[in-house]
């Protein structure tokens, strides 16, 4: 089970974008997509098979997931995630400064 998921909003720990929240639009392996975040240009050729414009397109990339932790709303601030199993057998995830589930 990923600390992190697809849709859960981040803040950056380091780098360029430092200090910028957005929510995560792909988990990858070791990596996360962040919306928003890490911007780069890509320089693209037209291809009108699949109906593409050519030129200078600008588009997220992954970022590694140790730099990046998941935002707690109601401390706003940036926390760690811990599991915990419920009595009914499902596992949860809790943020640990509070206890509170992010899994309802």
């Amino acid at each position: 089970m990923n600390k992190i998921r697809k849709g859960d909003q981040v803040i950056v720990l380091s780098g360029r974008d430092k200090g910028r929240r957005g929510a995560v639009l792909q988990v990858l392996e070791d990596r996360v997509v962040i919306e928003g975040i890490n911007m780069v240009k890509r320089h693209t050729k037209p291809n009108p098979q699949v109906n593409r414009q050519g030129g200078i397109l600008e588009h997220e990339m992954s970022v590694h997931v140790s730099k990046v932790a998941i935002w707690n709303p109601a401390t706003k601030k940036a926390d760690r995630v811990g599991f915990k199993t419920l009595a009914n057998g499902k596992k949860v995830r809790l943020f640990r400064s509070n206890g509170e589930m992010l899994d309802a």
